[in-house]
């Protein structure tokens, strides 16, 4: 298990590497750390968008993780059951009726959006064993999100910010600076940091409610860190990003076969490789030929829906 998270660390120690080196302009390693504007791009554009993309694809990837071995559904991911729209219709709301101008309102509002939808999602899908039935929980939630941002967005009085949301909705590191870094991050680490408490509580969920009570686990307590974390990690990522989606589904999957189906012991590997899947499909963002770049949430989709549909197919024959 030790070996299993050193090389995870390692591939995200070289993603992280990758995401300062890659662009249209390669910066390679012997130039970081010059005076030229080679190191003037590397510090002002390229360490703050990878600082970033790592810090958000570990939230990302730890709370698709804790969610779901909260609601004991494989295919629970912020992205997919709406949270990241809602956290979405949060910010725009905010933009849209002009009191974004301090960005500490934009991540409040997108956070509260984002832990109100979660608590609505639990409550949905709490005793929902089906599949199914979760499936249909989230897409309306993402439905009635994205409806709404439509409307806020249609009704918006500046063309110019209707523009420069859109835009914005896609997700992408692009133009990040270290202001940035520093008004998400913290929200980012403390977020992570809540939902890291849930592990135990979620071994002993796994076992069923009525077990996870004798074991002595307050399930209302466990029901508000999952809101709380939920709420900071998405809500945070939605405001400085942008809708990044699917990173909770695939990480999970693709590791729990080496790590194991305990939920406690999928946290750490999950936030390590959501940390190292944003940064190469950003770092892959900027190599692809043309004169701009793909956008990270357009990226994450095209990876995503295939594999979420392959999830559905594998699994069908057991939901039936």
């Amino acid at each position: 298990m030790t070996r299993k998270l050193a090389l995870l660390a390692l591939l995200v120690v070289a993603a992280f590497a990758l995401s300062l080196m890659a662009g249209k302009l390669w910066i390679p390693p012997a130039a970081w750390f010059g005076h030229d504007a080679n190191a003037a791009i590397l510090f002002e554009l390229r360490l703050p968008r990878a600082v970033l993309g790592l810090a958000i694809g570990a939230v990302l990837g730890l709370s698709g993780a804790v969610l779901q071995g909260y609601l004991r559904n494989p295919l629970a991911d912020p992205g997919v059951v709406g949270v990241s729209s809602s956290a979405a219709l949060g910010a725009v709301t905010a933009i849209v009726l002009g009191i974004a101008s301090n960005p500490l309102i934009l991540f409040g509002c997108a956070m509260a959006a984002a832990g109100g939808s979660m608590a609505l999602l639990a409550a949905l899908t709490w005793r929902q064993a089906s599949a199914v039935q979760f499936i249909l929980a989230g897409t309306v939630l993402a439905s009635l999100s994205g409806a709404l941002t439509a409307f806020v967005i249609s009704i918006a009085p500046n063309p110019y910010a209707v523009a420069e949301v859109i835009d914005w909705l896609m997700g992408a590191l692009t133009d990040r600076g270290m202001g940035d870094v520093r008004l998400a991050v913290p929200f980012l680490l403390l977020g992570a940091v809540v939902l890291a408490a849930t592990g135990p509580s979620l071994d002993a969920l796994s076992l069923g409610e009525d077990t996870a009570r004798s074991l002595g686990i307050r399930l209302g307590r466990l029901q508000a860190l999952v809101v709380l974390g939920t709420g900071l990690t998405v809500g945070a990522s939605v405001a400085v990003t942008g809708v990044v989606g699917f990173v909770g589904l695939i990480v999970p999957h693709l590791l729990r076969p080496l790590f194991g189906a305990r939920p406690s012991a999928l946290l750490l590997p999950s936030a390590l490789g959501g940390a190292a899947l944003v940064l190469i499909a950003d770092s892959l963002c900027r190599l692809l030929p043309g004169a701009g770049e793909v956008r990270l949430g357009v990226a994450m989709a095209l990876i995503g829906a295939p594999f979420f549909l392959w999830l559905l197919l594998k699994g069908r024959v057991a939901w039936n």
